[in-house]
């Protein structure tokens, strides 16, 4: 009887953990869903290419866009594409294994940018910049030479947050991620379906699904310290002030350009009352009033 209550106890266990999984990927699936329809990342016919590193985030973004795709009111196709970058020690028939079994089209792109970097980069520093840009390259060249429309990546809303603060507090500018956008040669539109999507979510449902998770480590490079200090920021603040992330994130889908400082963004300059009036809501006359009186907006 002991061994029947044991056995019962972990069938009940097991039936939580995949009910949790289930709400987790339906919260993951609405997420993504929602994120693409409001920045039309992928349409009618396209061919996306889902860039797959084998990281927690990419093995995530493939499995809920498979799953969108199979119920999408229009029709496109996915092809995972992963860089095989000739670092030692990588395991290169991970991937093709796990993509083999998932029955869907996939191409590894192999191209030794790895010695590369370690002869542009001194012993001991951050190689990620350079290594990203190489990667991206390539990925780039692929994605022209087999005629893909849009380039799916993973990064996900704590990115988004991430590289917002990064931005501002390294950089002087006030700019983030965007979930869709055109390459820099304009020949590519990039999107970002897990724009909207938490990483503590992503986090626990690549644990659930038991991804075949590679480690990004095996350069030997040290990590992004400034990102690594923004990730801490943020998780404390989540931690300390529940909710502020997604008052940050709000923020960012909510900008106000004539109450921010750029003046190439608005035109200050031939600013006036009847401009104000014009572009915002309908001011009332004592409003107007209190605005001649004080100089700004009280």
């Amino acid at each position: 009887m002991k061994f029947m209550r044991q056995d019962a106890g972990d069938l009940k266990d097991d039936r939580r953990q995949k009910t949790n999984l289930n709400k987790l990927q339906k919260k993951l699936r609405r997420n993504m869903g929602q994120a693409i329809a409001d920045f039309e990342m992928i349409e009618e016919g396209d061919k996306v290419m889902v860039c797959l590193s084998g990281g927690k985030d990419s093995f995530t973004m493939l499995d809920i866009l498979m799953n969108l795709q199979r119920s999408a009111p229009i029709k496109f196709e996915i092809i995972a594409v992963n860089l095989d970058q000739k670092q030692p020690g990588f395991p290169a028939d991970v991937l093709p294994n796990y993509l083999k079994q998932l029955n869907i089209p996939f191409f590894i792109i192999e191209q030794d940018t790895y010695s590369v970097v370690k002869r542009v980069i001194p012993e001991g520093k951050t190689t990620c910049s350079l290594c990203s840009r190489l990667r991206r390259g390539s990925l780039y060249t692929w994605a022209e030479e087999n005629g893909i429309t849009k380039i799916a990546l993973g990064h996900h809303r704590d990115d988004l947050i991430e590289t917002l603060f990064l931005n501002m507090f390294y950089g002087g500018k006030l700019k983030t991620m965007p979930p869709k956008l055109l390459s820099d040669n304009k020949k590519h539109v990039v999107i970002r379906p897990m724009a909207y999507s938490r990483e503590k979510d992503i986090v626990r449902y690549a644990e659930g699904q038991n991804f075949p998770i590679i480690p990004c480590n095996l350069c030997g490079s040290q990590e992004n310290l400034q990102r690594k200090a923004m990730k801490e920021m943020l998780t404390q603040w989540d931690r300390q002030f529940p909710g502020r992330l997604e008052t940050i994130f709000s923020s960012i889908q909510d900008v106000v350009p004539s109450h921010l400082v750029d003046r190439k963004l608005f035109d200050f300059t031939n600013l006036s009352q009847l401009s104000v009036a014009s572009e915002s809501e309908p001011i009332d006359g004592e409003e107007i009033l209190r605005l001649d009186l004080s100089g700004k907006d009280a």
